[in-house]
């Protein structure tokens, strides 16, 4: 296969590692610089460009779409889903799990665990929003916020006030989630790919911190699932329509609650911590892809022909 790796920052490790397991197995892969792809819309003649050539010939493409670049990433990504390539994973999947709001929602709808979180645009009303949450303390969250940045948590009714009203001051979207005390500052990062979870950790957070992400300081080790984890993290990334994603979890009391579920999931942590290859596993499953829409291809064809 062609591959096309769509990603601002070529050195990252799970960029790296992607390329390797690739030419490893004989596919010619390249990353390409998201934002420097410019394209043509016309009817029925799709166009990307790139340093003044055509990007034409690509058998797959793999997204790794930063969050601060979501809109024009899934332009670029859906102009190669127009012009016939097949995605890791689809724009509107991508776009499903990258806004936090509608992605809880979602998850809701159909019976996933969830904090209790609460979403709202003006302040007039914030002790009730904090008393829906279950009451101080409680996290809240920036919706644009990625890596643990633009997540607080207040200790008190008075400091969450406090915070609400200054993020909103800043003409911010936040949630108000209820803190889940019993998971402490840790959380399970499941990997899924297609149907399984290939690759899961514990990460803790250090002691004066509550968040866990390893960007912030935390620690990972392997660890084993139960299979109720095993199957909300399956169904969380198919819910959403993601063939691979990493799933964010807290184990509670009323059992897995999903915080976050990753559309372009970073593996270095994992992959150090269980040592699963889970860049292979992830051009494998592409190159299963690729295969199954060969062979639905080639059936419409001989479906033509025989009804010709």
């Amino acid at each position: 296969m062609k591959i096309a790796i769509l990603a601002r920052n070529p050195t990252l490790y799970s960029h790296q590692r992607l390329v390797e397991a690739a030419r490893a197995r004989e596919h010619e892969i390249e990353i390409i610089d998201t934002l420097k792809i410019y394209m043509s819309i016309a009817s029925n003649q799709p166009q990307l460009r790139y340093a003044g050539r055509d990007l034409t010939g690509f058998d797959a493409v793999i997204p790794r779409i930063g969050a601060s670049i979501t809109f024009y990433g899934l332009a670029v990504l859906n102009q190669f889903e127009m012009m016939g390539v097949l995605p890791l994973n689809n724009s509107e999947s991508i776009a499903r799990a990258r806004d936090k709001l509608r992605c809880i929602q979602h998850l809701s709808r159909a019976g996933i665990g969830l904090p209790v979180t609460n979403f709202a645009h003006a302040t007039q009303f914030t002790d009730d929003l904090i008393r829906m949450a279950g009451g101080a303390p409680v996290v809240i969250k920036l919706l644009e916020g990625t890596q643990g940045i633009g997540v607080v948590l207040a200790e008190t009714h008075r400091s969450a006030k406090s915070m609400i009203e200054a993020f909103r001051g800043m003409d911010a979207n936040i949630l108000v989630q209820e803190y889940i005390r019993e998971s402490g500052s840790s959380d399970l990062r499941c990997l899924v790919i297609g149907e399984r979870v290939v690759a899961s950790m514990l990460r803790q957070g250090n002691e004066a911190d509550f968040r866990s992400n390893l960007h912030r300081g935390g620690e990972a080790r392997p660890t084993r699932i139960t299979p109720q984890e095993r199957q909300t993290a399956v169904r969380s990334a198919r819910l959403l329509g993601l063939n691979v994603a990493g799933v964010d979890m807290l184990r509670s009391k009323r059992g897995p609650l999903v915080m976050e579920v990753n559309s372009s999931p970073g593996f270095e942590g994992l992959e150090k911590a269980t040592g699963t290859d889970v860049a292979s596993k992830i051009i494998r499953f592409l190159e299963a892809m690729h295969h199954k829409k060969n062979s639905r291809s080639s059936q419409r064809s001989s479906d033509t022909v025989r009804g010709t």
